[in-house]
């Protein structure tokens, strides 16, 4: 473990979407993963993983992808979501964790955790539950948190300001976490600075009016989650991948967060040794008009590659296999993360080889059930021929 990380090389563009990839001392069967995705199931709400956790990330293990990541883990009990939320604040809860990971090890993949802090948008109730919006303390809610004393919506309570002394906790707080997670057996970890929470807060302008240190300038405002970074090093083998997820966009306007500044601090991330940028966007402007449609995220990755020169991840409607491949095929990203695809189908990644005629592992259970090859189809559409 290092003070000092030194930063990862660019894996070349020479891959195809079953192609291992190298990344420090692991090696990724192919350049599928499957996203973080909250699953509101910690039923005593007390942040442990249970056999629904097991089964939702053992499934998808199982299934063929190369990483498996868990949903947004609470590093403090005030930084979940929700009270149903997955959390590592305690050693009981790495505990409860690692039989999970060693089954995902067990099958091949790549155990990776999200750390996370809600910041403002913590304390909400799951989405299936109405009435909508936070939990009121009356009913087991708590008070969020964040840079400035703003709400995410106006329904909501002012969170309160984060001071100075407080920071500097909730960087402890991810130390411990990741301190945690490698002795559950957590392969990659990925600090989540998007979608809105504590670290993306911090990041925009939309939601930090700081006046301090941490406050206006891109410097500044990037502080915050460049001690977190420094921080989860300190506690996290050099030889193991350490990812950062940022909301690439605000899709504001004006005076939101954008592409460049992210393409700029995805360098400092590079410099501080971070592998991989996992490219997502929005979360902090409520009502942002965000043009969905298939890939709608993927050229964020792309510039974030080229510009930064580091190894990106794509993720957001991406469902099919042929729009998949082609995203490793051109360079836009070096992996991609399906979510939406994986709930849908567990074993997306097997039907995605057969497919593309491909090769992927097939569990001995399931090989009674593996279709015969496919005949040669020639190159994808949209790929030049080697």
């Amino acid at each position: 473990m290092s003070q000092h990380r030194p930063p990862a090389p660019l894996p070349p563009v020479d891959g195809h979407l079953f192609a291992p990839l190298k990344m420090r001392s692991l090696s990724f069967r192919n350049r599928i993963a499957v996203s973080p995705m909250c699953m509101y199931s910690c039923a005593n709400q007390d942040g442990m993983a249970n056999d629904w956790h097991m089964v939702h990330l053992g499934g998808r293990a199982v299934g063929g992808a190369a990483l498996v990541f868990t949903e947004a883990t609470a590093v403090s009990a005030e930084g979940r979501i929700s009270p149903l939320d997955l959390g590592i604040w305690t050693d009981r809860q790495a505990e409860a964790l690692a039989p999970i990971v060693a089954f995902i090890k067990s099958q091949e993949a790549v155990s990776g955790i999200q750390l996370a802090h809600a910041g403002r948008k913590a304390s909400t109730r799951e989405p299936w539950s109405p009435p909508s919006g936070q939990v009121p303390a009356a009913n087991g809610g708590w008070q969020p948190v964040a840079p400035s004393a703003l709400p995410f919506s106006p329904a909501d309570r002012p969170p309160q300001e984060l001071t100075a002394p407080e920071i500097e906790r909730i960087v402890s707080d991810f130390a411990a976490a990741a301190r945690r997670a490698l002795k559950a057996g957590f392969q990659v970890i990925e600090v989540h600075a998007a979608h809105g929470y504590l670290i993306h807060e911090f990041l925009s302008p939309l939601s930090n009016q700081r006046l301090d240190a941490y406050g206006g300038s891109l410097a500044n405002r990037f502080r915050f989650l460049g001690q977190v970074v420094r921080a989860v090093q300190d506690e996290w083998p050099d030889g193991l991948p350490l990812w950062v997820r940022l909301s690439a966009t605000d899709w504001a306007e004006a005076a939101g967060w954008d592409i460049d500044e992210t393409v700029q601090i995805s360098r400092w991330l590079r410099d501080l040794g971070v592998d991989v940028i996992d490219c997502s966007s929005g979360g902090t402007l409520q009502g942002a008009r965000i043009p969905e449609a298939p890939g709608y995220q993927v050229g964020f990755a792309s510039r974030v590659r080229r510009e930064a020169n580091v190894a990106t991840a794509a993720v957001g409607l991406i469902t099919t296999p042929e729009q998949a491949d082609q995203i490793i095929r051109s360079g836009d990203a070096d992996m991609v993360l399906l979510a939406r695809a994986m709930l849908r189908n567990p074993y997306w990644p097997m039907t995605a080889a057969h497919e593309l005629s491909a090769e992927v592992r097939w569990p001995n259970q399931y090989l009674r059930a593996r279709p015969k090859p496919r005949p040669p189809q020639g190159p994808v559409p949209g790929t030049d021929p080697q």
